[in-house]
């Protein structure tokens, strides 16, 4: 329980000094065992959102650095998982990130399965960055009442695909430039 305080505590103190967002996340979940496997997030087009009229984007920049890639943010959202790996790229023009990590139960990396043998579920009202449904390889219930993804118990590769923030080129600052100069 103190681990899940502190992750919210670094999550809301990251959110209230920062304007560091992401357009999309591709969650891939690949099952090796029961309830165990391997998780790929990935982010595409992590940008900076202008704070009021100014440019925050070398800060958030640093911070995506030193929290994110070097720091420990991303494993205090999954404390149950382990053997992190992370990466910064560039594709088609955008700056993006990648996370995997290896889990030994669903809950490491926040699923559930509704008993023994019922579907496996994703709770999209539980996501880190507010985020909203695009499309899965699942079942989408609705979201005025059931905002949840859910596939059959058996299923062996789990996609999901969320919204988190849209670019608007008016208050929007590509992190590309920054991140060629860094690596």
């Amino acid at each position: 329980m103190k681990t899940l305080r502190f992750g919210f505590i670094v999550m809301l103190l990251f959110l209230l000094s920062s304007c560091l967002t992401v357009e999309k996340k591709k969650y891939v979940f690949e099952f090796t065992g029961k309830n165990s496997g391997k998780l790929t997030i990935t982010y595409y087009n992590i940008f900076s959102m202008m704070d009021d009229t100014a440019d925050v984007s070398e800060s958030d920049f640093q911070n995506l650095i030193d929290n994110y890639i070097n720091g420990s943010t991303i494993e205090s959202y999954f404390p149950e998982a382990t053997n992190f790996k992370k990466r910064l790229y560039v594709e088609d023009g955008k700056l993006c990130g990648e996370v995997t990590m290896e889990f030994n139960s669903l809950e490491a990396v926040r699923l559930m399965q509704l008993g023994k043998n019922g579907p496996i579920v994703m709770d999209l009202n539980k996501t880190i960055d507010g985020e909203t449904y695009d499309s899965s390889n699942g079942t989408y219930g609705n979201p005025d009442y059931m905002n949840i993804v859910y596939w059959p118990s058996k299923v062996k590769k789990i996609e999901v695909v969320t919204r988190v923030s849209d670019f608007n080129p008016d208050n929007s600052i590509s992190l590309v430039e920054l991140f060629n100069k860094w690596k």
